[in-house]
């Protein structure tokens, strides 16, 4: 690891400034990602900010939604009372994700700042990686690639984002806050992160210097919902292919309206809004509409020499995650 300065920030405003015109910076809240990357030498930030005192920790209700702070841990998150009658989904994604001591560390800002974790990207020894060295080119590309993109990947980069929260909060159409040097923005969920395109180095929406600071919830009338996660072993581990899913349901047990994200497949969490509106109207026991809206959120995917299993996989995720919301209480 590099040595660096370390700073404790008593104020927002003191943490943003302290990232102004000091070389490379970093925010650290839980460092659960952050401070692996560093020993690992794949980030190497010249000044560390701790924000971990900052005001951002709680969760509270703000205009018939919710705002979650982005210094609330994870866990707190997972089973705070309004999260899990208002928004289960959330707590669910949540508690799918990581160990219980990395939750009770991890914060929410945190989490939807984690980097990938494709095997060549938190390897240095591998030169080709374009997110740590842009123009250097990708080895996943014609190397190992089992867990890589399927959907909104380019021949830049076919890493895929690694949080279960953010698929949750994606289909919440939740909205992101932020503060920085020239003062405070919402980012709809929607817009927050970047596909890799030619510059995969540039992974959301935020400016330099930018904190978040929270993460708004609306209401949702949408009560059933489910998170379906597949992985390669029962706990602690990454999603080969994750659905959030939310419908809701008229008096004659026809969909008005449906919800679904998938994670582990993009770089980003992924929704099809077409694929969606094909629901409508649909019986909610209608086995083929939720076929015909799990095919469209796929149409365009490629597959590379070892991931090509994700395109069926992800088809039967969300027609089982789709029935198990319909079910739901």
């Amino acid at each position: 690891m590099r040595p660096f300065t370390y700073i404790r920030a008593a104020t927002a405003d003191q943490a943003i400034a302290q990232t102004q015109n000091h070389g490379e910076s970093a925010y650290l809240g839980g460092g659960t990602n952050l401070i692996d990357l560093m020993k690992m030498g794949v980030e190497h930030p010249a000044r560390l900010v701790d924000i971990t005192r900052l005001e951002y920790s709680t969760i509270e209700d703000r205009a018939g939604g919710l705002r979650i702070g982005a210094m609330v841990r994870n866990y707190t998150v997972a089973t705070h009372a309004s999260v899990r009658e208002r928004y289960p989904i959330l707590a669910q994604a949540l508690l799918a994700g990581a160990s219980p001591q990395i939750r009770n560390m991890a914060t929410t800002g945190g989490n939807l700042l984690q980097r990938t974790r494709c095997y060549y990207f938190y390897d240095p020894s591998y030169a080709e990686c374009n997110k740590r060295t842009p123009g250097s080119g990708c080895a996943a590309i014609k190397g190992e690639n089992r867990i890589h993109a399927i959907l909104g990947a380019s021949d830049h980069c076919v890493a895929t984002h690694p949080s279960d929260m953010a698929v949750a909060l994606a289909v919440l159409d939740a909205v992101v806050q932020v503060k920085g040097p020239n003062g405070e923005r919402s980012i709809p969920f929607a817009s927050f992160y970047r596909l890799p395109g030619d510059t995969p180095q540039i992974e959301t929406d935020l400016k330099p210097g930018e904190l978040i600071t929270a993460i708004d919830l609306p209401p949702v009338a949408m009560r059933k919902s489910h998170y379906i996660k597949v992985r390669d072993r029962n706990s602690y581990a990454f999603a080969l292919v994750s659905v959030a899913a939310m419908v809701d349901v008229d008096s004659s047990n026809r969909i008005r309206e449906a919800r679904f994200a998938l994670g582990g497949v993009a770089p980003k969490p992924w929704r099809v809004p077409d694929a969606e509106r094909m629901l409508r109207g649909a019986a909610v026991n209608d086995e083929n509409a939720r076929r015909a809206a799990a095919e469209a959120a796929l149409r365009g995917a490629k597959a590379l020499p070892q991931n090509g299993f994700k395109i069926e996989l992800a088809r039967r995720a969300i027609a089982r995650a789709l029935a198990e919301a319909s079910e739901s209480a």
